[in-house]
């Protein structure tokens, strides 16, 4: 089945107004309302639900592990982080206010290394989301170089990311990833054979064509089978 980015926004859009707005027997209807509300708002400025990150997005990338992360959590630098839910551009996550763990999350984003490319930003929301006791943080990606007009990554951004996070593997890789492997950790998710809510057709034919030729150099050893 062919991927379709609207479709697969929308779906995700659902789910998470399901998951944040807080149950009826929560809260009543004038503040389920305003949590809706709140949360459009925030998935216009910072792009829509997905389910993960592509490996070299700035708000993954902050780990010393060889191994790839696709979710924020402490192994990229956050502490406090509960009932978290994913968006292109930014998080929210929502640790109880008996926890004190709002602010962890805070400051655990203020601590974070600078990033060549984008500026990382925390702030508590005047919102009810998830649960009434909890305190809901907005992590942001503020992108300091613009993106397409349709709100993705374009290739001058995501291909010298992936360079960066992908090249210096050539000095432990027993086997070279084929697109077909790779493609969940290069696009993020939800996506298609070249495509994603991060990049475009066109951006992921091109991180395609890029990466074949990577591994067909032989730098990362034989093609895994």
């Amino acid at each position: 089945m062919a991927f379709r980015a609207d479709e697969a926004a929308q779906r995700g859009y659902e789910h998470v107004e399901a998951y944040l707005v807080p149950r009826p027997q929560y809260a009543d209807e004038s503040i389920r309302a305003q949590s809706r509300e709140a949360l459009m708002d925030i998935a216009d400025e910072i792009g829509p639900v997905v389910d993960s990150y592509p490996t070299w997005h700035p708000l993954v990338c902050n780990h010393n592990s060889r191994h790839p992360e696709i979710a924020p959590s402490d192994r990229c630098g956050y502490n406090g982080l509960d009932h978290t839910r994913f968006f292109r551009n930014g998080f929210i996550t929502c640790p109880y206010t008996a926890s004190g763990k709002a602010d962890k999350v805070i400051e655990s984003v203020n601590a974070l290394p600078p990033h060549p490319i984008a500026n990382i930003t925390a702030e508590k929301l005047d919102v009810k989301l998830y649960n009434p006791d909890a305190t809901p943080v907005l992590v942001k990606c503020n992108w300091d170089r613009p993106l397409n007009l349709d709100g993705t990554i374009p290739l001058s951004i995501a291909m010298p990311l992936i360079l960066e996070h992908e090249v210096p593997c050539w000095r432990w890789a027993e086997v070279a990833e084929t697109w077909e492997s790779m493609r969940y950790y290069l696009l993020g998710s939800p996506h298609g054979a070249r495509s994603s809510l991060f990049v475009n057709q066109e951006t992921g034919q091109a991180i395609k064509k890029i990466w074949n030729s990577l591994i067909y150099t032989g730098m990362f050893g034989p093609i895994k089978v």
